[in-house]
């Protein structure tokens, strides 16, 4: 291979030898490779990336923290930020894709191809697969970057044949080499069975008479002399852990009902080529892939009604383990779709914690119906739906799940969800009124709201008990999310207070804290870096956090957040003399106007355009003159969405009597307007 062709390409049909081929290859390399035997569920992107980066970490250490720290950017930004720890770590590395052709997803096809074309000198691609992936190969042939391999460069010659047979040993008889070798026509994995069946003692002439090679043959052939050879328990057990894509020994005891699982794999493993490693530590195994697709076979023909069964076994046991792809799976694969779906609810949060979010939403899409039947899929759906900003899917979730919920199990959950949506449409005065206070119960998630949305509405003291257990419960859990964000919120009442030490050491410690559990990318991080920005005496860091939040904030554009993300960013803009520093203003009091009710965003934007000279006036501190009792009874339907006329009609007054009224609120608050007067009210206890 010349110094430039480090991408190479090995594609062939099953059993040709590439993993044998490649595993030999790296043997004689200089440097241990990062070796990634690819499953189905690595289609989600940031797996895939998270376990591309775990298998070069030895080769490169810093490799898994950039990933996580950058998947949220997408995957180009991650890939070119993984690119660029490899490039610096200087010496040779080597990437291994082992059965990529499992991959379907295109964003993964696409962030490949884009780790291919930026590609330092010093890394080297190593793609095995059937089937050429959906890359644009003719370009790097036209470079000459491109090594490949196909099915004819894998064909045994008839040396390696006599090898791969142990002829020697077995005195197989140089024609008898040879005409197998025409029957296999050099292929690897029909020399193989043939091989362990002549070392089972049958007769070499009328084997060699009867031994074919090609794919249909083989079958018939693993069917009638391997499957056969063997006594009945042992073929059931090799039918039935069939079923799995990786092997264990208790795995094993589950799913076939036995106690022996890992002293029998021990013992497969050692007496057959097809069972290959995983580990060093021979915890798992797998089938070759034809072994494994000829035993599926053969367990459909014979016993179609048992896979049913072995895959609800399976499916159970890794619910048990705590591990969720695998389990919803088999529950799948069982027509155990109810089972799946609770699986899904129970156990979303800790692949949400380490940015599964694609995987949960197949899931959800993969269950289809039951979003719209089980209350607790229904609540995954409406969260997972807010969080990545598809606002009107998370009020379908919220919807179904509210409908569903008819004793009440969800009912903190289903009203922190609607408070949240609330918020995220600029209702903050209706996400304080959507979740009873008293309902705090277990769920972090609720703690979190009940204190987020009192900081959104300037209700600092109360916020505080709540946010503190809200980081209790996350710690115990652990749910990261809340954990982060719930810092967040207590650091943007500190702000406001004006305890600015503690706002940035809090926003601080929240940004370390995501980081390290891989959700820095979540838009909800936004403010932790507005507040830095705001409280940070270094111009430069200051700038940076500043964009920095604007930029998260745009991912899930929240009608509260994103104002205050791009007030922060004004305000320093301003300071620093940056041309942006007015569309950035503009474009918050753009959204600001649209709010119905904008909380302290709408509070803290003010202060920052009469600060830099675009407001006619500042919040007055004190009431000008107390409201009178008629003026606060409408005052109390200012944070609503009902007009004048309606808010008449509900005091069974005129609509001059109202606009009358809401004059003198204004004056006596010092404001001009509704939504500042509703935030005024709130500052001065009188909402």
């Amino acid at each position: 291979m010349s110094a430039g062709r480090r991408v190479v390409l090995v594609s062939a049909p099953a059993g040709s030898g590439k993993s044998t081929l490649v595993n030999g290859w790296m043997d004689e390399f200089p440097v241990t490779p990062g070796w990634l035997q690819i499953d189905e569920g690595d289609d989600d992107p940031a797996r895939f990336w998270a376990y591309v980066a775990a298998a070069l970490a030895t080769s490169v250490p810093a490799g898994p923290d950039v990933v996580r720290a950058s998947i949220g950017d997408g995957l180009e930004a991650a890939v070119a930020a993984f690119v660029n720890v490899i490039a610096a770590h200087g010496a040779d590395v080597v990437l291994v894709l082992d059965d990529y052709h499992l991959i379907a997803n295109d964003d993964v096809h696409h962030s490949v191809e884009h780790l291919i074309s930026l590609r330092p000198v010093n890394l080297t691609i190593v793609i095995s697969t059937r089937v050429d992936p959906p890359f644009r190969l003719g370009r790097l042939r036209v470079r000459d970057q491109l090594t490949e391999i196909r099915a004819t460069d894998l064909r045994f010659d008839q040396v390696e044949a006599a090898w791969l047979l142990d002829a020697a040993s077995t005195g197989l008889a140089p024609e008898l080499v040879n005409r197998l070798h025409e029957r296999t026509e050099g292929w690897a994995a029909g020399l193989v069975l043939a091989s362990l069946s002549l070392r089972d003692g049958a007769d070499a002439n009328e084997f060699v008479d009867t031994f074919h090679g090609d794919d249909y043959l083989v079958a018939d052939y693993l069917t009638d002399e391997f499957l056969d050879s063997i006594d009945t328990e042992e073929r059931r057990r090799l039918l039935d852990v069939s079923i799995l894509e990786r092997l264990s020994g208790p795995l094993i005891n589950e799913v076939c009902g036995v106690g022996d699982g890992t002293e029998w794999l021990a013992r497969l493993a050692s007496a057959n080529q097809l069972v290959i490693s995983l580990d060093r530590t021979g915890t798992w195994f797998r089938f070759h892939h034809l072994l494994r697709d000829l035993l599926r076979v053969e367990l459909q023909r014979s016993a179609p009604e048992r896979s049913v069964e072995l895959h609800a076994a399976a499916g159970r046991w890794y619910v048990s383990a705590g591990e969720l792809m695998p389990a919803v799976e088999h529950l799948l694969l069982a027509g155990r779709r109810l089972e799946a779906a609770d699986s899904v609810a129970e156990h979303a949060t800790p692949l949400l914690n380490i940015g599964r979010t694609y995987t949960v939403t197949r899931y959800i899409e993969r269950l289809g119906d039951l979003v719209d039947t089980h209350a607790g899929l229904a609540i995954v759906h409406g969260w997972v739906s807010f969080v990545t900003g598809r606002f009107a899917e998370a009020e379908r979730g919220l919807a179904t799940a509210a409908r569903l919920d008819v004793d009440g199990t969800n009912t903190g959950l289903i009203q922190a969800l609607s408070a949240m949506s609330h918020l995220a449409k600029g209702d903050v005065a209706s996400a304080i009124d959507a979740i009873d206070p008293h309902i705090a119960g277990a769920e972090a998630e609720v703690c979190m709201v009940l204190g987020g949305v009192r900081v959104m509405g300037g209700r600092f003291d109360e916020a505080r008990p709540f946010l503190a257990t809200a980081r209790e419960l996350a710690l115990s859990r652990p749910d990261y999310f809340v954990g982060a964000v719930s810092q967040i919120f207590e650091a943007i009442a500190e702000a406001e207070v004006g305890r600015l030490v503690a706002a940035r050491d809090l926003a601080s410690s929240s940004i370390e804290y995501a980081e390290q559990h891989r959700i820095s990318e979540a838009p909800q991080m936004a403010l932790a870096h507005s507040i830095i920005a705001r409280e940070t005496s270094d111009a430069a860091t200051a700038m940076l956090a500043a964009r920095r939040g604007v930029q998260l904030a745009r991912r899930s554009p929240e009608a509260v957040l994103l104002p205050y993300a791009l007030a922060s960013a004004a305000d320093v803009a301003f300071e620093q003399q940056e041309p942006d520093a007015e569309a950035l203003l503009a474009e918050a009091r753009s959204i600001v106007d649209r709010c119905v009710d904008p909380g302290i965003a709408g509070r803290y934007l003010a202060r920052v355009e009469a600060r830099h000279g675009h407001a006619d006036r500042p919040r007055i501190a004190h009431l000008v003159e107390d409201l009178s009792e008629r003026e606060l009874s409408v005052l109390r339907y200012l944070p609503s969405q009902l007009s004048q006329r309606e808010i008449a009609n509900e005091l069974y007054v005129s609509l001059n009597t109202v606009k009358s009224h809401c004059k003198a609120i204004y004056r006596k608050l010092g404001v001009k307007g509704r939504k500042p007067a509703v935030q005024a009210a709130r500052d001065h206890g009188l909402l």
